[in-house]
Order: structure tokens, then C-alpha cells, then sequence
């Protein structure tokens, strides 16, 4: 279980503060949000990456340009406002994660001779099939 009040840890450079994250409770319409008597399982999790203090220039950019100025996370899976609070925090975690990770550049390359010859023999065969079609055709020839 994730302490809702301590600070968020996404990597090893960027915690994000308790105080700048935004936290939204309302009735689920999902496990747990049918009766009358319900408790507020649905949460909503909000941080605004624009006005963050936590992140350099550089994340902030990435951030933005990746997720946009403010990101929230909606959880309505659990009956529990509790776990429905560990969910939002893991997802956020995941999603800024992800965000902030450089992919490797693809380096585009030739084909393989195999994937020719492939490809080749498959249009050939292709043209052969059709050729077949053809009316007056004569399997003979």
C-alpha cells in the first residue's frame, strides 16, 4: 500500500511533492458506487506539470510535450477508495515514467536478401496464379 501523504518517487530524479498533487473523490458508478448508502470510490488524481517545481526545464518539456501541460489519472476499479488511491498513484507513476524514458532512435535498414527473394516468389506466383485465370487459357501450354 502507497502512503498518500508522503511524496511521490517516480525515478531516481524527480519526486514529485504531496502538496502539488491534486485529489478528486466522488461516487464510482462502477464496483461499489450502485447503492444508495456509497462511499466516494472513484478517484481522480490531477498534477499539473506546468506549474511544478519538482522538474528541470528539460523534463517539463518532455513532460508536456508527451502527456500535456496537466496530467490526471481517473481510477474507478476497486470497491476501496483506498486501493482505488494506489492504483491512481501507481498509474501516474507508470504513465510519467514512461513519458520521460528516450527511446532509441530506429535506424532504418536494407532488406534482406532472403526477404527479396521472398517477395519476389511471391509475386511471381501471384502473376503465374492470375495468368491462370485468364479466359481461353490453355493449361497445356
Amino acid at each position: 500500500m502507497v502512503d498518500p501523504s508522503a511524496d511521490l518517487v517516480v525515478t531516481r530524479s524527480l519526486t514529485i511533492p504531496q502538496g502539488e498533487l491534486r485529489w478528486r473523490f466522488s461516487a464510482s458508478g462502477g464496483p461499489g458506487g450502485q447503492h444508495a448508502n456509497t462511499s466516494n470510490t472513484k478517484v481522480m488524481l490531477t498534477w499539473n506539470v506546468q506549474q511544478s517545481a519538482a522538474l528541470t526545464d528539460a523534463q517539463r518539456q518532455r513532460l508536456v510535450n508527451e502527456l500535456g501541460p496537466v496530467v490526471r489519472v481517473v481510477v474507478t476499479d476497486e470497491r476501496s477508495q483506498v486501493r482505488n488511491r494506489d492504483l491512481a498513484l501507481e498509474r501516474l507513476r507508470d504513465r510519467i515514467r514512461g513519458a520521460l524514458a528516450v527511446r532509441a532512435r530506429r535506424r532504418p535498414t536494407a532488406p534482406t536478401k532472403s526477404s527479396i527473394d521472398r517477395r519476389l516468389t511471391e509475386k511471381r506466383l501471384r502473376s503465374e496464379r492470375k495468368i491462370e485465370r485468364r479466359p481461353g487459357h490453355d493449361l497445356a501450354d
